[in-house]
């Protein structure tokens, strides 16, 4: 017994020391606190103050289907089992025409404002000649349009109503990281004020639905119905506004997708001021930085974006930037891939004289540009030649092309504008690199940054490449009426 009793008196005092140490932990780990405190027992508190300012959004549309203006029907035989529905359908229709069928979509939307400001999606009042909103008490509303933005897929709502209503505020989605909560409020199938729960799975998904993309992706169920409605942080602010999901049986699968509040306040703010949207503009088209591009104009890694076309007269030439230039930051934000610099250039103040930083010629520099308002008819008014040859035909051995100097023989084979300028591809040896990017009938514009007038300024940039001990050759081609920079790999 002797040992039994000493064998419990160290359990005793080993299980003591361990429950010390265990609430010494607790006392001095504020990270695991931290922890607790952002992994919420319950959504219920949050989801009873919120669920008042989301509403269901219903749509109507009178869609008549072409070709279905008149439908005449012959006389059925005497006993005819169609001929008394025909009869009775002809007196509700005697000028033999169908009546327009009536469409209807569900979404979802949230209050922005006690006055009757709602905010959804595009999409879901997109053609709409009714628009209803349903509170959560049951109240129906009718809404107008105040207006809408087709690129960021965002419409603003307004609606009539004789007490305040329960309004939400945007949040900064910049603030928001991956893994962080958030909870989702809408009207999927129909089934309005559904609650849903989960984490920001990723940032800054593109999911090419638009030129502007830059959604939060999550993990929250998001359904059919769900579009147009918030995404809430757990301090209870709109940091998204849920718009797609990518589901192959139509049903949430985890992969749900939110326009960040970031941009979609700004939208809002702009509709509610303007009755529309204005978006910035630099006056250029640009491309992406590729590893053979990087290594072509001296970076380290693929980064930027890549002026490929500038807009004669508008901001961008204005502030002297040129084609060739790499843009690296834009009013202090870094540009780290291309489709970066469309959007923060799109949400800048018009007007606005900010600073942009580039990579020219080896080294950075820095220059002010005024920010302008995009226009869209501007966006293809972007022109540049073409070009093409049949005659005098130079084989260039160290790419794999032959090359001509244009003559109207080649501007006919290629199609070429009368204007077009520069040395044209004839031929492109199929197993030559080369022939990764280059094709029969591109005209080449530039090689190594310097205007290309005969086929001996390639061979010359050539040279200048092979001496900077670099094996790919800078190349501005023009296909198609667009202009774009291609690296071109050396053949050993």
């Amino acid at each position: 017994m002797g040992l039994v009793e000493q064998s419990g008196r160290r359990w005793a005092n080993a299980s003591i020391a361990i429950a010390a140490a265990l609430i010494l932990i607790v006392m001095v780990d504020p990270a695991a606190a931290q922890r607790r405190n952002n992994a919420p027992d319950t959504f219920a508190d949050l989801a009873d103050r919120l669920s008042p300012a989301v509403v269901n959004v219903s749509t109507s549309q009178f869609v008549r289907r072409e070709g279905e203006q008149d439908m005449p029907f012959e006389q059925f035989p005497p006993g005819h089992p169609f001929g008394d529905l025909f009869r009775d359908w002809l007196e509700q229709n005697p000028d033999g025409t169908i009546p327009p069928q009536q469409a209807a979509s569900l979404g979802s939307g949230f209050v922005v404002d006690a006055s009757g400001i709602v905010v959804t999606n595009y999409h879901v009042v997109q053609g709409a000649d009714a628009i209803q909103i349903t509170l959560t008490d049951g109240t129906v509303l009718n809404a107008t349009m105040v207006g809408a933005d087709e690129p960021t897929d965002l419409a603003v709502l307004r609606v009539n109503t004789e007490h305040p209503l329960v309004a939400v505020s945007f949040g900064d989605s910049d603030e928001m990281r991956v893994g962080d909560w958030v909870m989702a409020i809408g009207n999927p199938f129909g089934l309005g004020g559904t609650v849903t729960a989960g984490i920001v799975s990723a940032r800054n998904r593109d999911i090419y639905s638009g030129p502007y993309d830059d959604f939060i992706q999550t993990d929250a169920a998001i359904n059919q119905g769900n579009s147009g409605g918030p995404l809430f942080s757990l301090d209870g602010e709109v940091i998204g506004v849920n718009s797609a999901i990518i589901s192959p049986s139509g049903g949430s699968i985890g992969i749900g997708f939110a326009i960040p509040s970031t941009t979609a306040a700004l939208v809002v703010r702009q509709i509610l001021e303007y009755g529309e949207t204005r978006r910035g503009w630099l006056g250029v088209r640009i491309q992406t930085v590729t590893e053979q591009i990087a290594q072509s104009v001296g970076l380290d890694h693929p980064q930027g974006a890549l002026i490929s076309a500038i807009t004669p007269g508008g901001p961008a030439d204005e502030a002297g930037l040129q084609r060739g230039d790499v843009v690296m930051e834009f009013d202090g934000t870094d540009i780290d891939r291309m489709r970066a610099l469309p959007r923060i250039v799109s949400q800048t103040e018009v007007g606005e004289r900010v600073p942009i930083r580039v990579w020219r010629d080896g080294r950075e520099r820095t220059m002010r540009v005024v920010v302008g308002e995009l226009d869209e008819t501007l966006i293809a008014a972007l022109d540049v030649p073409d070009g093409a040859d049949d005659t005098a035909t130079d084989q260039i051995d160290q790419l794999g092309l032959s090359l001509s100097e244009i003559t109207p023989q080649l501007r006919d084979q290629f199609g070429l504008r009368q204007s077009a300028e520069g040395v044209v591809v004839t031929n492109v040896d199929p197993s030559a690199p080369a022939s990764q990017n280059v094709r029969a009938g591109d005209v080449i514009l530039e090689v190594e940054r310097e205007i290309v007038r005969g086929v001996e300024d390639i061979r010359t940039g050539i040279n200048r490449a092979a001496s900077s001990e670099r094996d790919v050759v800078l190349f501005l081609i023009e296909r198609g009426g667009q202009a774009t920079y291609q690296a071109v790999e050396l053949v050993e």
